[in-house]
């Protein structure tokens, strides 16, 4: 005969607002007499409601559901006396026991619809705002704000995560798009940018999504501008160095080495037995944006162990005895040193798109400074500390003779860097002005801004302010009145986004969440959940 238990019965949530029943420490009990029905029927649950407590039935609608929360408040009440008089040291952890198997989830969408309360609240007060956008490869497309209010207090919040059931051309992103932005009950013309992850269907020059929702502004009476993520286009330019001919020896090092199970234990083992610095190769992954540096970096420092190991493996890796090839092994493992960096300062939430230029054109100018120093006759490898030891190892082979070399190749990084970031420099004077109004002579300003520009230069307190204080609370302390136009254009700069960056943390967020064993999760839930996460 077939047992009740492998019937796979469950409670069913719409028991306690029918029946007045709750599920609890896996036994159906009845709020109103607290039984407990043995078997998970809803015959069994409608025969003990219909007979006992059918006086209930007036009950409708609205008034019933607060019935229900009454019932259980009861419940909860009940047992916590009982608590007090049994085992009061236990009387905390009673008081966090979940009554059903969905308070989690609601108590999720609570928080999440009381976040989105704050933000739509926020959002009456903006003067402008930017939104940056990224798709998934399943087409969900998340959509983030960043807004300023007339206090320069500066808002970045997840916006909504759509998914698209049909194709994602720049018209279809964009009526997503569209209802996002309509349910806040925002205007369009206070957009300032609009910034993606420079997907084909977002980028378009016709049909793109970014180009949709400035002609969407533009007809609104407003101005948008275009921004492709800092830190996309900075994974793009870092690619522009292949080196084919150092990459391909040493992942097919890498992969060797790890793709059989004995031959990683026995390298594993080989470097603990030599009491190495390090205890294994890393894999490279070319999606995540820091491996390609982090696995160069652990095989040049595991160079002469690996090169010990595959000797006894019967597989030389003739590279290693090379010089030159072990030159431009520690040039890249270098310069992809210097990239990390620079990808590393460009990360991080409430970025001002000031601060990302900063470090871009600082990074410019270190790249100029590279060129000059490896162009000499004698050349400075004193920030590249692997080419130097090459250099150092080997002395007799003249390998500073490939420094020319490497110099025209930083030389055409520096070039890359310069033709990517062209929609960045579009707007540099804009930058300049609002972070170092001081230093910008009212002569080159915009001419809504020159009059206001000569009254700030002439103000030694403001002057003094501007030095002691943040940008944000320097431009908050500016009159109003007097500085209307300057502080216009600072809540502008301040409203941009410069990367996509919390697009891809919310992704990563997304991928831990959705996985095989939470295969119930609703798009709602998982808005809810990155929405709290975010």
């Amino acid at each position: 005969r077939r047992k009740v238990d492998s019937e796979g019965r469950r409670f069913q949530d719409r028991w306690k607002v029918e029946y007045f029943f709750t599920e609890i420490e896996n036994h159906c009990v009845c709020l109103i007499c607290q039984e407990t029905v043995a078997v998970y029927k809803e015959f069994n649950v409608k025969r003990h409601y219909q007979s006992r407590h059918s006086t209930y039935d007036k009950l409708t609608g609205h008034d019933r559901s607060e019935k229900l929360k009454q019932l259980e408040a009861v419940l909860i009440e009940c047992v916590m006396k009982m608590v007090e008089n049994i085992c009061p040291e236990k009387k905390q952890e009673f008081a966090n026991i979940c009554l059903a198997r969905n308070t989690v989830a609601r108590r999720i969408e609570e928080i999440s619809s009381d976040i989105k309360r704050q933000f739509t609240s926020k959002g009456v007060d903006f003067d402008f705002f930017s939104i940056a956008f990224a798709l998934s490869d399943t087409a969900q497309l998340l959509i983030f704000m960043r807004g300023v209010d007339d206090e320069m207090n500066v808002t970045e919040e997840l916006l909504d995560l759509q998914s698209l059931t049909d194709q994602t051309r720049g018209k279809d992103l964009f009526v997503s798009v569209s209802s996002a932005i309509d349910d806040m009950k925002l205007p369009w013309n206070k957009v300032t940018g609009i910034i993606t992850d420079g997907a084909p269907a977002m980028v378009g020059e016709r049909s793109g999504l970014s180009t949709l929702i400035c002609n969407k502004v533009i007809e609104e009476g407003g101005k948008a501008i275009k921004l492709h993520c800092i830190i996309h286009q900075q994974v793009l330019c870092a690619k522009h160095l292949k080196y084919d001919h150092v990459m391909k020896p040493v992942l097919k090092t890498i992969n060797f080495i790890r793709s059989k199970a004995l031959c990683h234990r026995q390298f594993k083992q080989f470097l603990l037995d030599i009491q190495a610095e390090y205890e294994d190769v890393l894999y490279h992954n070319d999606v995540r944006w820091l491996s390609r540096g982090s696995a160069l970096q652990r095989f040049y420092s595991l160079r002469k162990e690996i090169g010990e190991f595959l000797e006894t493996k019967g597989q030389p890796m003739r590279e290693l005895s090379d010089p030159i090839w072990l030159a431009d092994l520690g040039f890249l493992v270098d310069i992809t040193k210097h990239l990390n960096v620079l990808n590393t300062s460009l990360q991080g939430k409430d970025a001002a798109v000031n601060q990302l230029y900063s470090h871009l054109k600082a990074f410019g100018t270190k790249l100029q400074l590279f060129i000059r120093q490896l162009s000499q006759t004698q050349p400075n490898t004193i920030h590249f500390s692997a080419l130097q030891e090459i250099m150092n190892s080997f002395p007799q082979d003249n390998i500073s003779a490939q420094t020319s070399r490497y110099a025209a190749d930083i030389a055409s990084l520096a070039g890359e860097f310069k033709r990517r970031f062209q929609d960045f420099a579009a707007i540099e004077k804009e930058i300049s002005l609002f972070s170092s109004p001081f230093s910008v002579d009212p002569d080159d300003a915009p001419d809504q801004l020159q009059l206001e520009l000569i009254e700030l230069h002439c103000d030694s307190e403001l002057r003094s302010r501007h030095q002691q204080l943040s940008l944000v609370n320097f431009y908050r302390q500016l009159d109003k009145s007097r500085f209307q136009e300057i502080r216009t254009l600072a809540k502008k700069m301040l409203s941009l986004f410069g990367s996509t960056y919390m697009c891809e943390k919310t992704f990563s967020a997304m991928n831990f969440n959705k996985n095989r064993v939470r295969t119930r999760l609703s798009d709602s839930h998982l808005r809810d959940i990155l929405r709290i996460k975010t």
